[in-house]
């Protein structure tokens, strides 16, 4: 066994040792936190993309690569109140959905920066003698193989399966070069996307010779209880059981109260971890959010107490 893969083995290890002791707690918000810092264009340009014929502002990403202090801010900041893991700054580091900004030749670059910036600042924290995990962060790209992006046309489509799954080899190679613990494939909206990149995991840890826990996070969109393409929470699982992950469960969308049903259904139906990551409430008439932190808590203390929660965020 090479000593990758026996890092990896052992890492997975105490992994599990923890998730059974406990719930796990997971970070939280990362673009919302990079907000609050007021960063403008030429922090995301930084030297490197000073004549960079694309606007970079809000391509939370490239940040890793020109401001890596502000990333490894968050990261310690959501450390230091208690997260056992932290995600990766690579929600949309796909080549697919750096394409808009012109990098997406650096989506391999990225993820594996983004991965070494969170590595460093959990083994700084991991000083205190408790493991810091860091999950590579896989989001959705801002394209869908299900639905059509032209209402008059059904059928079209504007990527298909193989880009995807090309786009999330490349990403995960890249967070694997850069020390990411797990992977973590989230904000499902549409499973074909999912398994794009399930599949492209599987295509990588064939190549390096190793296998990392995958945690994977769907995302129903409303109070119908489904995903965007159509799936309950039952249709979204037995659609990607098969990959065995590491953990199962929801992100994003709905908060803690709209999504107890759902998690619920899922916790009663896998056989595998449950991880929930909610919004604060849907946005109100303002665009903000109305879910305090007490409120948040409360209902995740009672999902909890109910053993549907074994990864919290």
């Amino acid at each position: 066994m090479s000593g990758l893969a026996a890092d990896t083995a052992v890492r997975r290890r105490e992994l599990e040792r923890r998730l059974r002791e406990r719930i796990l707690i997971l970070d939280g918000a990362f673009g919302t936190m990079l907000q609050g810092r007021g960063l403008e264009e030429r922090d995301y340009r930084g030297g490197r993309f000073r004549e960079h014929p694309h606007d970079l502002a809000g391509n939370f990403d490239i940040l890793c690569l020109t401001r890596p202090d502000v990333v490894a801010d968050v990261h310690d900041a959501y450390l230091g109140v208690g997260a056992d893991i932290i995600e990766t700054c690579t929600f949309s580091a796909t080549s697919i959905a750096q394409a808009d900004y012109g990098t997406g030749d650096l989506a391999r670059e990225i993820n594996c920066a983004a991965a070494r910036i969170a590595r460093e600042v959990a083994a700084r924290h991991e000083a205190d003698g408790l493991p810091r995990f860091v999950a590579g962060a896989l989001g959705p790209t801002n394209r869908t193989a299900s639905v059509s992006p032209v209402v008059e046309d059904p059928a079209a489509r504007n990527v298909t399966y193989d880009e995807l799954r090309r786009a999330y080899r490349t990403a995960a190679l890249g967070l694997i070069e850069g020390g990411a613990d797990m992977l973590l494939v989230e904000t499902v909206f549409d499973t074909l996307n999912g398994k794009a990149a399930l599949h492209a995991i599987d295509e990588v840890f064939d190549r390096a010779g190793i296998r990392l826990p995958v945690m994977i996070s769907g995302t129903i969109t409303d109070a119908s209880g489904r995903t965007l393409t159509g799936q309950t929470p039952a249709a979204f699982w037995a659609s990607v059981r098969h990959a065995r992950p590491f953990s199962i469960g929801f992100n994003c969308a709905l908060g803690a109260r709209e999504l107890r049903p759902h998690l619920q259904e899922i916790a009663h139906l896998a056989d595998r971890p449950v991880c929930l990551y909610p919004n604060a409430g849907l946005p109100n008439a303002f665009g903000g959010y109305d879910e305090t932190p007490t409120s948040m808590a409360a209902d995740l203390g009672e999902f909890a107490e109910n053993g549907w929660l074994n990864i919290a965020g």
